[in-house]
């Protein structure tokens, strides 16, 4: 195998954890309705599904007729206190500083809305050498549609199979392999119990972003 071109992040549950964050917002719509706030144990290995998955986990089937009302609340209070709690996952940076070194462009392909993640990347400096950023709105489609990555893609001017993505999630896993890209899965993100990630497809996994030097080393010796 070839050194990659280019390798591409998800941005939740792999590049940052945003759960704290997230699961703040979820609790401050609960307080304004007096209701029972979720606990970071349960919060944190959903934080990968955004609003929806949160929201769902909290209303249960109260959800799907208060959608609209209920994520707007929750996209607000998120908004208000972005980056309060949110950290780069240890070992990113060092990541990130290592494959530049390698002369490896990096690119990022989130769900995440275009507008939230224009608010809390500024907070990361050690992101801002990131040459391409797809957000969930960017296109008419998000992941799992591999649209994003070939996007992506086209930004960095590099072909598809030249390179890697890196997600912790099923959709990141199937929108990487349907766009012909070398998956890894980031089993350090948010997986749930019940996640079933070996039937997932990944071409490899990390448990840790500094895994991914090792992989590196390891396929394109």
């Amino acid at each position: 195998m070839l050194k990659p071109a280019a390798i591409l992040f998800d941005l939740d549950g792999t590049l940052l954890d945003t759960a704290p964050d997230l699961g703040a917002a979820l609790n401050s719509v609960l307080r304004s309705e007096h209701r029972a706030e979720v606990s970071p144990e349960a919060y944190t290995p959903l934080a990968s599904h955004g609003s929806t998955g949160l929201l769902r986990h909290a209303y249960g089937d109260e959800f799907d007729s208060r959608r609209d009302e209920l994520r707007e609340a929750f996209l607000s209070a998120y908004a208000r206190n972005i980056a309060v709690n949110t950290q780069v996952y240890e070992g990113i940076v060092e990541l990130l500083v290592a494959l530049a070194e390698r002369d490896i462009a990096v690119g990022i392909v989130t769900n995440k809305p275009q507008n939230l993640t224009r608010q809390l990347l500024p907070g990361f400096p050690d992101l801002a050498a990131v040459k391409a950023i797809v957000c969930g709105d960017t296109l008419q489609v998000a992941k799992p549609h591999p649209d994003p990555l070939f996007h992506a893609a086209d930004i960095l001017q590099v072909q598809p199979t030249e390179c890697w993505y890196v997600g912790d999630a099923q959709r990141d896993i199937e929108a990487g392999r349907a766009a012909k890209m070398f998956t890894v899965l980031a089993r350090y993100g948010y997986l749930t119990d019940e996640d079933r990630a070996s039937d997932w497809g990944a071409d490899a996994h990390i448990d840790n972003p500094q895994d991914l030097l090792a992989l590196l080393d390891d396929k394109t010796s």
